[in-house]
């Protein structure tokens, strides 16, 4: 494992993880929650955003074993009686910053792939193929259905009331231990199941471009 290496992976995580919590907070201030934006998280500034645990400490730890890079930030505030669409608007909310993951991941690919920069040798190459695994790796991460991640909030979307009443208990109590023990004793079969998310996604972007692999 080589500095460069390591220091290209921090940028990407970094740089991704604003996006996504920035994508959460401007779909709540476009759906009538200025909650986030009052609190500055409209701001590309990682120090409003970051969480030093999940941002940072969890995704260089997973790339330094060979896992798939994901990991979470700091939660958005939202203020739930200003948003418009209820339990939906907030699905919208939780699914913009994942959605933001893949359109990175699609963007970064077809730039990386037409220039041939993703194929060459180098940091160059290095940025390109991590700002697609590491944005892939978010989405499947963030979207496991459990509370706090942004997948609970499609869930709750649908779910009975009763399955509603569980889940804010657990967001309000346990959710977040559930999540971090989930990384700590059962990370390489969270690895796996999300490395073959990400994997699938590689080649539907490579269909796409008209490459089967």
């Amino acid at each position: 494992m080589d500095f460069v290496s390591i220091l290209v992976v921090f940028g990407v995580v970094i740089f991704s993880m604003v996006l996504h919590e920035m994508a959460h907070a401007y779909m709540a201030y476009f759906l009538g929650d200025t909650t986030a934006k009052d609190e500055g998280r409209l701001s590309p500034n990682p120090l409003v955003h970051l969480d030093p645990m999940m941002s940072v400490l969890v995704p260089l730890l997973l790339f330094m074993t060979g896992g798939v890079i994901f990991g979470g930030a700091k939660p958005v505030p939202i203020n739930t009686r200003n948003l418009k669409g209820g339990a939906w608007g907030m699905a919208l909310v939780g699914f913009a910053g994942p959605l933001l993951n893949v359109i990175l991941a699609f963007v970064s690919f077809l730039i990386g792939h037409f220039t041939g920069l993703m194929y060459e040798s180098g940091v160059v190459a290095l940025i390109f193929q991590y700002m697609v695994t590491a944005n892939l790796g978010f989405f499947a991460f963030n979207m496991i259905p459990i509370p706090p991640l942004d997948g609970s909030r499609i869930l709750y979307a649908i779910a009975p009331d009763g399955v509603r009443g569980l889940m804010e208990k657990m967001e309000r109590t346990t959710g977040i231990f559930i999540v971090l023990l989930l990384v700590m004793f059962f990370g390489t079969a969270l690895a796996q199941v999300t490395s073959t998310v990400v994997m699938a996604i590689w080649k539907f972007f490579y269909l796409i471009v008209g490459i089967q692999l």
